[in-house]
């Protein structure tokens, strides 16, 4: 599977269920989203304007997605919801890796870039860093309709949280007839 296959059965809405613990405050938060992913082609105009903020020729962009999420933790009781627009972009001697990048995320409140790599038993690694964080996530498939995540941040001066989450789809996926469409989804909530 190649990054754009990851990314198109990715499309869909999501059930997620998370455990996360707090290395600082040893604790054990647990919450639930809902999830929407959705690819975008790399002439849409969000995926072009995110490209020209980072300098980069629209042209290089494989695709691009926008993530809206809305759930809430157990422990804060905060809802938390947001959206992003993704964009990835080839490294040229390596197909399989290359740069994420990124309008924010749920931990980064600010545009970024970072990178990712498509191993090649199908999960995908997104790492992103700053001056103050580092982020590195693994996402696979354990099926078309389940996917699962784990996630290290750690921010600089110590704190640092692991996180597991098991993403449900709400629908069931049909391969595409055509290996090169998208595949699509029956909604059953």
């Amino acid at each position: 599977m190649d990054i754009v296959e990851f990314f198109q059965l990715s499309s869909g809405k999501w059930f997620l269920q998370r455990t996360s613990h707090h290395s600082a405050f040893k604790q054990t938060n647990d919450g639930q989203s809902e999830l929407q992913i959705e690819l975008l082609p790399k002439t849409d105009l969000d995926v072009i304007k995110l490209c020209e903020q980072h300098e980069t020729d629209p042209e290089l962009a494989l695709c691009g997605a926008r993530v809206i999420w809305d759930g809430a933790m157990e422990r804060d009781k905060k809802k938390h919801t947001g959206s992003t627009v993704l964009v990835l972009i080839a490294d040229s001697d390596k197909p399989n890796e290359g740069k994420l990048l990124r309008e924010m995320g749920y931990a980064e409140k600010a545009p970024g870039a970072g990178r990712y790599v498509m191993g090649s038993d199908n999960a995908l690694t997104l790492i992103t860093e700053d001056a103050t964080m580092y982020s590195e996530e693994r996402l696979w498939f354990a099926s078309p309709n389940l996917r699962l995540r784990t996630s290290i941040l750690k921010q600089f001066g110590g704190l640092s949280m692991t996180s597991f989450c098991s993403e449900i789809r709400k629908g069931v996926v049909t391969p595409p007839a055509d290996p090169g469409a998208q595949p699509s989804v029956e909604q059953t909530a």
